[in-house]
């Protein structure tokens, strides 16, 4: 093989990569392969479901093999076994360094119930971030991690001790991309203000649960990241699986396979508001000749900023497959107008008044004004 060899087409537009973000140069695949099931542990006995080594394999080459190199996970993950089981994948693969690889750090990852001992692997202090990342180095088998995100802020530590100790990984090149997921988006600002005028390494990517179900981030955190030049990472965008046919609720009480479910949540069938939402998703799916609603639903999250990299669990090879379909569809902007009618968002004060940004508020402005275009996000046809 030489250099001007030409490529192979990749076997799906999962394989047409994007930039992570007007902030990060590396390009990766237009949607993540979720690892919170990846891994074998006790977390099954809490209804969130666990994997094989055998099967997370099969699911890891079903993704690679497509075109997908973005792979999210996290320390504490199924008890850690979800970055073991990524590690040692890629090194049995020779891919390492062709994959984008992020991890979290934060939340315990400290198995025995020692409550001393756990301290110094929780929170997001400087200790806490050095004891996750030799631990994470350790269990992907990597001498470097793609993007390292603070997982949840715990209202403890400063923002300077934060962004101080995470630009030190960077500078060493353990780190080469940080994220931040959980946060308030005026603590994301202060800390990304803090680095640029300290010469550190800011965030590049924010990570939040959205999904038509639950669209709170559109209140704060998609002007922070529009504003920031962040890339978005939402997580649950099928609402853990709820988004699905009347069909597909049957086929799985028929077959007993139900549903994951996290330890809060009191049942894996549909509430009445949520069949309601998949019926506005199902009138979509047929004027756009989807095959799932789902499809859908993972489309119109994509539709809503310019940097959109939606994070995708699942178990089976065949669900990567199908999550493919939506990057066929486009939707219009009165497609997606009824879809954000099918759960209407309190935009709350003073975003009710103001707006967000996109068009001048009646009632405040008197002239005649021309807004400038957004950047929007890339539809099906320039990919």
């Amino acid at each position: 093989m030489a250099l001007f060899t030409p490529s192979e087409a990749p076997l799906s537009k999962l394989g047409h990569l994007r930039q992570l973000s007007s902030r990060a140069g590396v390009h990766v695949s237009p949607f993540q392969l979720g690892g919170m099931s990846i891994g074998e542990s006790s977390w099954a006995k809490v209804g969130m479901g666990d994997m094989s080594k055998e099967s997370s394999f099969a699911l890891l080459d079903a993704f690679w093999d497509n075109g997908g190199n973005f792979i999210d996970t996290a320390g504490n993950y199924q008890d850690g076994t979800s970055e073991k089981f990524i590690g040692e994948w890629a090194e049995a693969r020779g891919i390492r360094n062709h994959l984008v690889i992020a991890t979290k750090y934060s939340s315990c990852r400290w198995l025995e119930p020692h409550s001393v001992a756990r301290a110094a692997h929780t929170g997001n202090s400087a200790k806490s971030l050095r004891n996750s990342v030799e631990a994470s180095l350790a269990d992907l088998r990597t001498s470097y991690i793609d993007i390292l995100y603070v997982h949840w802020y715990d209202w403890d530590t400063s923002i300077y001790e934060i962004m101080d100790a995470l630009h030190t990984y960077v500078q060493r090149g353990i780190v080469l991309y940080l994220g931040i997921s959980d946060t308030p988006a005026w603590i994301v600002s202060r800390a990304n203000e803090y680095a640029r005028q300290q010469g550190k390494t800011p965030f590049a990517i924010y990570q939040t649960a959205y999904s038509i179900m639950e669209r709170s981030a559109e209140r704060e955190i998609l002007p922070l990241v529009r504003d920031e030049g962040m890339a978005l990472a939402p997580f649950s965008v099928l609402h853990g699986g709820k988004l699905r046919s009347d069909a597909e609720e049957e086929a799985r009480r028929t077959s007993g396979e139900k549903g994951r479910h996290m330890p809060w949540q009191t049942q894996w069938e549909r509430t009445p508001e949520e069949k309601a939402v998949c019926d506005k998703l199902e009138k979509v799916r047929e004027e756009v000749g989807a095959k799932s609603l789902s499809s859908v639903a993972i489309a119109y999250v994509m539709h809503k900023a310019p940097f959109v990299f939606p994070v995708l669990g699942g178990r089976k090879p065949s669900q990567i497959l199908a999550n493919i379909e939506a990057l066929d569809i486009s939707l219009s902007d009165a497609q997606i107008a009824f879809l954000d009618g099918a759960k209407p968002l309190d935009p709350g004060f003073p975003n009710f008044m103001i707006g967000d940004g996109t068009t001048y508020p009646a009632g405040l402005i008197w002239s005649t004004l021309v807004k400038t275009p957004r950047a929007g996000p890339i539809r099906p046809g320039a990919a």
